[in-house]
């Protein structure tokens, strides 16, 4: 019979997860259970991905606010510090920030906003407000009674949160004396301070080489912070507090470490219980944005901290479009179809600058496949922290 369906997708309720729990064992039951409960088939090339918060729950991966600060006053020894280009979040940054300021005990914080917008699209304020205040964002300093004569009390369109405000209070809550100012080249704070916690995501590694070629005495950053335990606390050895969110209030949850070994044990599990050659990743964030609130989605340092071999690379696929359109443009029907189906079955193992492939998508596939089970996971209550993708690697030859 021929096939009429492609990829299908589908959240796999799990029991609550708590430290301690052998979880590769509780996820693998929970797949083979809503298999036998659905009536589906495992299948070879099927992807099972669990969500890292889960992994780092079943870890005891959790750090406190006063672990943070610990590690923060070691590497500062009390000596005033700038605090540079954190995401707006309270979830994400916050917390951490709270620890943050709690570890100055009492030193000057120089807090560095990047505007119009954080790293993954948080604004606090818009392009077209700069243009009429004539700000030039890529050279302009503003300070924060400089902000203010500008744009006022801006609040987060969803959040409804002032974060200039907000960050402010929380640096003071602990002591400290926080000075906000606004700027988006990394040299613009040494004249402000010259030890520096460096607070952004995906552009880290420039801005701390930026600040290290231009003189700054200290320069450390987030995944620098909780790489080794503070006492009994949680840690991350390669991205420290980058990828934590909020716990409670007074705790993170940090991205989950040892991946490697709990994918690999979880697909052991999979195969020996159905047979089947079965991949599995870890995900966390989605790689995309939102077009509407310009938010892009990946506050954690990765899609996948960890997958199986099976998920390495990126896709390499023939654009349908392009071949009905232009090389079998002559045919129709059955004979349109079987001379694509045949042309995909012999494609190159490599396709990279062919025009065959030309607007098909160049990224990796777990940041394809991360996104795909992060907008199905959702961030909420679906009690879906596995997910199921079967039929990923099918294209229009299996049919």
């Amino acid at each position: 019979m021929e096939r009429t369906v492609g990829t299908v997708v589908r959240g796999i309720r799990c029991p609550i997860i708590r430290k301690g729990d052998e979880l590769a064992g509780m996820v693998a039951e929970s797949v083979l259970k809503a298999a036998e409960a659905e009536g589906f088939e495992l299948r070879d090339r099927d992807v099972v991905a669990v969500t890292e918060a889960v992994v780092a729950r079943a870890q005891g991966n959790y750090a406190t606010v006063d672990d943070i600060a610990a590690d923060v006053y070691a590497k500062f020894e009390g000596k005033p510090f700038a605090v540079m280009f954190p995401i707006l979040s309270r979830n994400r940054f916050a917390i951490c920030l709270r620890g943050i300021a709690k570890g100055a005990k009492g030193a000057k914080i120089t807090l560095v906003l990047s505007y119009p917008s954080d790293e993954v699209g948080n604004h606090l304020v818009s392009l077209d407000q700069l243009d009429e205040k004539g700000v030039n964002p890529w050279s302009d300093v503003m300070t924060e009674a400089e902000y203010r004569e500008k744009f006022g009390y801006v609040k987060h369109t969803f959040t409804g949160v002032d974060y200039v405000e907000y960050y402010g209070d929380l640096i003071r809550e602990y002591g400290a004396e926080a000075e906000i100012i606004f700027a988006n080249n990394p040299k613009a704070v040494l004249n402000y301070a010259e030890n520096i916690l460096v607070c952004d995501i995906h552009t880290r590694a420039r801005t701390k080489r930026i600040l290290k070629e231009s003189g700054a005495k200290k320069v450390y950053g987030l995944d620098d912070i909780l790489r080794q335990p503070v006492g009994d606390s949680g840690y991350n050895p390669d991205y420290g507090l980058l990828g934590s969110n909020k716990a409670t209030e007074d705790s993170v949850k940090l991205f989950p470490k040892d991946c490697d070994k709990f994918v690999k044990e979880l697909q052991q599990k999979l195969v020996s219980a159905s047979g089947k050659k079965i991949e599995v990743m870890v995900y966390g964030d989605g790689a995309f944005k939102d077009p509407v609130g310009k938010i892009w989605e990946l506050a954690d340092p990765v899609v996948s901290p960890a997958y199986t071999e099976g998920l390495a690379g990126q896709p390499n696929e023939l654009k349908l479009k392009y071949l009905a359109d232009n090389k079998f443009a002559n045919l129709e029907g059955d004979e349109l179809k079987k001379a694509i189906a045949d042309c995909i079955a012999a494609k190159s193992s490599d396709l990279v600058g062919s025009m065959e492939s030309q607007g098909t998508t160049p990224r990796r596939i777990t940041d394809l496949i991360g996104s795909l089970c992060d907008l199905t996971s959702g961030s909420g209550d679906k009690g879906t922290p596995a997910i199921l993708v079967q039929g990923y690697f099918d294209n229009f030859s299996n049919m």
